[in-house]
């Protein structure tokens, strides 16, 4: 039988998710907390998400880098977790990503993921997904074949890793310094399912052009090899392959 860890906060990031937050918070794992980050939705998401029995928070700053930042600082739990709120993936996933972390076996632990019917993830966003992949290894060595949102890591070790961007290039920053000082990084496949609702990155070209011009920008920060980030061991990068588009 397998056992649900205690002392979770899973982050939500959430604009306009009224649809699908119902779906999401029923899967959040018993003894977990759902942060919800609303970051001005006009939907009443933040009324579903308190009726849900998620701790709300608002996020004024526009982005989704914002929004997850908000959330792991306001997170006091000793693991933090990430998940989109459109019903894409399913948080109750988390378990075992959340297990690694805790005996040790990885410092962050992503979700590879695997579409599952039409839609769930359109042509561009895999080209984009395979160019970044390609630039992600030269940065960095990894081989990660995505850099999806379900994660999860100890909240620390990320709060000292001082996550910068604040748009779509939140998710990519998180592994390329986490890489930088150190962190063994896993990934494990995960359903992903057509979300619900309009995508605010790759259902048009302007966020997926948006989205790009600030993954390139991570990509040319200065890696950092000095002290690994508090918390964390240095340990050398896990070999896999691929990348994604958020």
């Amino acid at each position: 039988m397998t056992t649900t860890p205690s002392d979770v906060d899973v982050v939500l990031p959430c604009l306009n998710e009224a649809e699908a937050l119902p779906w999401v918070l029923e899967r959040i794992p018993p003894g977990w907390r759902a942060l919800v980050v609303d970051n001005g939705s006009t939907d009443g998401s933040a009324a579903i998400a308190r009726a849900g029995g998620a701790t709300v928070l608002h996020e004024p700053r526009r982005g989704f880098g914002a929004a997850c930042h908000a959330g792991l600082t306001a997170a006091t739990a000793e693991v933090v977790c990430f998940c989109d709120c459109d019903a894409s993936l399913d948080p109750a996933l988390l378990v075992p990503f959340v297990c690694e972390v805790r005996a040790g076996r990885a410092d962050l632990v992503l979700g590879r993921r695997r579409p599952e019917g039409r839609g769930a993830w359109p042509p561009h966003a895999r080209a984009g997904n395979l160019a970044l992949a390609r630039m992600l290894r030269r940065r960095t060595g990894l081989r990660l074949r995505d850099l999806g949102p379900l994660r999860a890591a100890r909240r620390e070790p990320l709060l000292a890793l001082g996550l910068t961007d604040r748009r779509s290039g939140y998710p990519l920053q998180m592994v390329v310094r986490a890489a930088d000082v150190g962190w063994r990084i896993e990934e494990h496949d995960v359903p992903y399912l057509p979300r619900t609702g309009a995508s605010k990155v790759t259902g048009t070209w302007r966020g997926t052009w948006q989205a790009v011009r600030d993954m390139s920008r991570v990509l040319a920060e200065t890696p950092a090899h000095e002290t690994p980030a508090h918390g964390a061991p240095a340990h050398e990068p896990s070999a896999h392959e691929g990348g994604t588009l958020r």
